[in-house]
């Protein structure tokens, strides 16, 4: 979505891609950059073959390979199609049908909340994974599925037609999904570590992470996902 997609030539473009050229031009490193699945980008930096990736949500067992620098706040919802949504109020009405199937990418952390109640689901076999996004949307769209969790902003880029038929249900308020850079505590040095985390948090300061948001979202949804207070790198 509009965290990173390939424009009609192919090429990547995106929040992220903005955030690590700006990150590399303050600091002064050279970020060489690709694109591959979450669960390989997770994979490879369990195996220590990754240096960093861009907007990974932290766990516990992920703070053990790696630092999180916090640069967006947000939350997710539900996004069903409006026809499945007019029986359905909440994710208890959800998981008390058992012919009802949730879509998830393979790798995706949503929030606390959202993803325990996956789990719940897990353990019913109520649960198709997929390996992107891209294809989530597709699967639901043709009705193989019946909900996904996903954050405006990534949906920003598929406004129009692609959202046709579609809706978002605000079931989990209170929780959140900080996006975060994330570095091997391994393969990157303690002091790239400290030089790159200081140029990040000074530009969510002084406001250059918004100003890319802005770009890719527009204004009144990037003032939204600035940070909440206290989890600023």
């Amino acid at each position: 979505g509009s965290l990173g997609y390939f424009d009609t030539q192919r090429q990547p473009q995106g929040v992220d891609k903005d955030v690590v050229e700006a990150l590399a031009l303050r600091s002064g490193c050279v970020l060489n950059t690709r694109v591959d699945s979450r669960a390989r980008i997770w994979e490879q930096l369990k195996q220590g073959s990754l240096e960093m990736t861009v907007s990974g949500v932290a766990t516990p067992a992920r703070e053990q390979l790696a630092e999180f620098w916090p640069y967006l706040g947000t939350r997710n919802y539900a996004l069903m199609s409006r026809e499945t949504a007019r029986s359905l109020s909440s994710f208890d009405d959800f998981l008390a049908d058992p012919k009802l199937q949730l879509l998830v990418v393979r790798s995706f952390r949503h929030g606390q909340q959202i993803d325990a109640w996956i789990e719940q689901l897990r353990a019913l076999k109520r649960v198709s994974e997929v390996g992107d996004f891209p294809t989530a949307l597709k699967v639901l769209k043709a009705g193989r599925g019946d909900l996904m969790f996903a954050h405006p902003m990534v949906l920003e880029h598929w406004r129009g037609n692609a959202m046709k038929g579609l809706t978002m249900l605000d079931w989990a308020p209170g929780d959140s999904a900080i996006g975060s850079i994330v570095a091997s505590k391994t393969l990157v040095s303690a002091a790239d570590r400290q030089l790159l985390r200081r140029h990040l948090a000074a530009m969510v300061a002084d406001g250059e992470v918004e100003r890319i948001l802005s770009k890719h979202v527009g204004a009144d949804m990037a003032s939204r996902l600035r940070l909440p207070p206290g989890s600023q790198p």
